[in-house]
């Protein structure tokens, strides 16, 4: 089994809206995967980006997209975002109560699929699923808003969840969002994860592509591994 390297994935939800294509185009060269918060103000308290943002944005933008659906009843989404052509659909295994079948829906569309989980969420409803599927997203805040703090009482699930890979002989990415920074990113990377989601850090540094071509040298600089 080979180890997952580490990933960054800046969140649009970070940039400065009223020239976002400029600031994908500041990371583009360095990040690994965009990240597309979209919310629908009833799974969680607030409204994002829709598919139009996505269009308007695909075929301008030279890194795969990663989807994020923050939303209730995410089936009635995957065909649309897997049409316009993003790479990796992630949903919240609390809005359906057929994980399983979603996340056949979603390959047979040609997307990739990831399953997020809310901070209280325990890790236990991946069983049965875990092999199929490319990503885990762990949320290290509360969704709903960027900028918050993240909850360190989330690092042991992204052990268990590191564990539990490794034992089933399956080499997935896991995923962190919300609170990721310099010093929460090692934390976390510690535990087991290899993909970085960051929005506010990235998009109010300076020069958000030398931030993230740091990160990662000082990360493998150091040692840390997502498995052995």
């Amino acid at each position: 089994m080979t180890s997952q390297k580490l990933k960054i994935a800046p969140s649009i939800l970070g940039a400065d809206l009223g020239c976002l294509l400029n600031e994908v185009k500041k990371v583009e060269k360095d990040a690994d995967l965009l990240h597309i918060d979209v919310m629908d103000g009833h799974f969680v308290p607030n409204i994002t980006f829709g598919l139009n943002v996505v269009k308007s944005l695909k075929g301008k933008v030279n890194l795969p997209f990663d989807v994020h659906l923050m939303v209730e009843e995410p089936e009635r989404w995957i065909e649309a975002f897997a049409e316009v052509g993003c790479e990796f659909i992630s949903f919240h295994i609390e809005a359906t109560v057929h994980p399983g079948r979603l996340i056949n829906y979603i390959r047979e569309k040609g997307s990739r699929v990831g399953i997020a989980l809310n901070p209280a969420t325990p890790e236990c409803l991946l069983n049965y699923i875990l092999p199929r599927v490319d990503m885990i997203l762990v949320m290290t805040v509360n969704p709903g808003f960027g900028g918050q703090d993240f909850l360190p009482e989330v690092l042991p699930k992204i052990r268990t969840i590191s564990r539990s890979a490794e034992k089933e002989g399956v080499d997935i990415d896991i995923a962190v969002d919300g609170g990721i920074n310099e010093v929460t990113a090692e934390k976390v990377v510690k535990e087991g994860a290899n993909v970085l989601v960051m929005g506010s850090y990235i998009f109010k540094s300076p020069d958000p592509g030398k931030l993230i071509v740091n990160l990662k040298n000082k990360l493998s600089n150091r040692g840390f591994k997502r498995r052995k």
